[in-house]
């Protein structure tokens, strides 16, 4: 048997240089984005309502991008702390030219002050792990959304060896740029365990469903009722 990894290793909560905007700009995520996408319409099926949508910790929009194709009614608010991965989601959606349902915000949670009030749907992607205090995420969700709010995370499942980790690695990111494969080995180390994010939802008294979705992702979602 392997080392087990009994506790998470933080790491950064920013990736903003240039060299990992523009890495991940440039990496191929459609497996793992377009199933984040799919999943919610299996979830939440298709609508034509005018949904606005809040995505937390955007990166450079691709996410962003396919939820709006997506949902053509729908208006987005992208946030993100790190201004490198916003200037590549800002070509991005010029370039699909959505820039009138799509508004990129710099801001780093905890955030007070969205766009709007409260949004009809919260997706987040990849960004739990980051978080210094992971209760930022919960208690900002709880203050954007109301009651029917939809919320949707995804993020990373923390292998239970180390030996693991390099396994995904090797087998999701053996042909990336080594900067890539060094953020998802972090990321691995970084991420929860479904009984992590269960206490978590517990105490901010959130009634969200956690579930484990493939060997290297968790998904919490559900709607808000109050």
């Amino acid at each position: 048997m392997g080392e087990r990894l009994t506790e998470r290793i933080p790491e950064p909560e920013l990736m903003d240089t240039e060299e990992q905007a523009l890495a991940y700009a440039m990496a191929d995520f459609s497996d793992a984005h377009g199933s984040f996408v799919d999943r919610f319409r299996f979830l939440y099926g298709s609508s034509s309502d005018p949904w606005k949508v809040l995505d937390l910790g955007c990166g450079p929009a691709d996410i962003t991008l396919r939820f709006a194709t997506a949902y053509p009614a729908c208006r987005i608010d992208a946030v993100d702390g790190a201004e490198a991965m916003l200037r590549h989601a800002r070509r991005a959606v010029r370039n699909r030219r959505l820039d009138a349902r799509i508004r990129l915000v710099h801001g780093r949670l905890p955030q007070q002050d969205f766009p709007q009030p409260v949004y009809d749907v919260i997706i987040s992607n990849s960004l739990l792990h980051h978080l210094a205090d992971p209760m930022v995420l919960w208690n900002t969700i709880k203050m954007a959304g109301t009651k029917g709010t939809i919320v949707f995370v995804m993020d990373l499942l923390r292998p239970a060896e180390r030996d693991q980790v390099e396994e995904m690695v090797v087998r999701y990111a053996g042909q990336e740029p080594e900067i890539l494969q060094s953020d998802f080995r972090n990321s691995l180390f970084a991420a929860y365990r479904p009984g992590e994010l269960a206490g978590q939802l517990v105490e901010a008294q959130l009634d969200l469903e956690v579930c484990r979705i493939s060997d290297r992702h968790l998904l919490v979602h559900g709607i808000l009722d109050a």
